[in-house]
């Protein structure tokens, strides 16, 4: 039995290692992409948006401020059923031509709530690019110059990078290495042919690509996936590729979470989804990954209790866990976070173990709350 256990320790800690040598070396493929100029597309940018009324001002400003050529975008704010004043103060700001905003029809799906309104807003638009972000992020003014030029012929759909913005606390700094460690992530995957992680609040991608797969029409039954799931179907059933842009210019901010209630409640909803990824083969890998970090406990548990070899695996899942994730975090600093708050590292290396494990198992569940509502899967 001793001999049993200490095998599938060492073989979730080896393939943890795979896992992030495959990250790293993806990551390493985005870093010298570069792609040929395309043409000035016209984009429609969806802000879906619920009780923002203390971001949307910014969120406007920061949007209208780009270089790309007013008269090849368009900007739709689309209003689910906010509950403060958020439609007023955005109705009454003043405005650029090329913004409008919209409102979500009560007869549309009432579970899919992000979905719903990313697809009205879609239906309501003229754009051959879609970008979609969120109302609480800010851009830099080059943001769509960037991500346009990354649709070749070839280019479905783009993902961008994003960043905790920094209000110099401690938590803030642990969430935003933490949030940095998603994004390369889903860069390195992205950067290896296997898309699977990327984040709403900058993605973009052909109207056509979507239109090919039916957009969200089989994913209306879930609360969230309106990125990551929607990526994973063009890329399994179009011809289109994948890309992430590797480019500052592109770069989002963000606002992090502002306590711990919060954190779980948004991961969890990202959690939500995990189950439902289209390749069961990606499923698989994320459960030996979340296995392997319910490994860690267990085996010092079992080393106080059972056997002292134990300890011995533990230390050798750490060490793997701690330089190759320190080795991804990296490759991101001066983009993603500043090299000063690697300081933070190995406090956020202890953090990101309880809270995996926690957001994994009640992610099964699905229920979360998410703007002040309470969502089922």
């Amino acid at each position: 039995m001793l001999s049993i256990f200490i095998f599938v320790f060492i073989f979730l800690a080896v393939h943890y290692l795979y896992f992030l040598i495959k990250i790293f070396g993806g990551l390493k493929k985005i870093k010298f992409f570069q792609s040929e100029k395309s043409p000035r597309l016209f984009i429609s940018v969806i802000v879906p948006f619920r009780n923002e009324s203390r971001n949307l001002i910014k969120s406007l400003r920061s949007i209208e401020s780009q270089s790309y050529p007013k008269k090849k975008f368009e900007v739709i704010y689309v209003n689910d059923f906010s509950e403060d004043d958020s439609m007023e103060i955005l109705s009454q700001a003043e405005k650029p031509y090329n913004v409008k905003i919209i409102s979500v029809p009560e007869n549309l799906s009432n579970n899919s709530y992000k979905k719903r309104a990313i697809k009205y807003g879609i239906e309501n638009s003229l754009g051959e690019i879609i970008v979609t972000t969120d109302a609480d992020c800010i851009h830099n003014k080059e943001w769509l110059s960037t991500l346009s030029t990354h649709f070749d012929e070839k280019t479905g759909f783009v993902s961008g990078p994003v960043k905790f913005n920094d209000d110099g606390t401690i938590f803030n700094r642990l969430q935003a290495i933490e949030f940095a460690g998603l994004v390369l992530a889903g860069a390195g995957l992205i950067g290896n042919g296997k898309p699977v992680i990327c984040n709403a609040a900058n993605i973009a991608y052909r109207r056509s690509a979507y239109e090919e797969v039916g957009g969200f029409k089989d994913l209306m039954n879930l609360s969230s996936g309106d990125d990551e799931l929607l990526m994973q179907k063009i890329y399994k059933k179009t011809h289109y590729k994948i890309r992430f842009c590797w480019d500052a210019n592109a770069l989002v901010e963000t606002e992090a979470n502002g306590s711990l209630a919060e954190l779980y409640q948004q991961r969890k909803r990202w959690a939500s989804k995990g189950l439902f990824y289209p390749d069961k083969f990606i499923i698989a890998k994320l459960l030996l990954i979340f296995l392997f970090y319910l490994s860690l406990p267990l085996q010092i548990i079992l080393a106080i209790t059972w056997n002292w070899v134990f300890i011995l695996t533990a230390i050798l899942a750490a060490v793997i866990k701690v330089i190759m994730e320190n080795k991804i975090l990296m490759t991101g600093t001066s983009f993603l976070f500043q090299q000063k708050n690697m300081k933070y590292f190995y406090l956020a290396e202890i953090f990101h173990i309880p809270y995996i494990i926690i957001t994994g198992i009640s992610g099964l569940f699905g229920n979360y709350t998410w703007k002040k509502r309470k969502v089922k899967r």
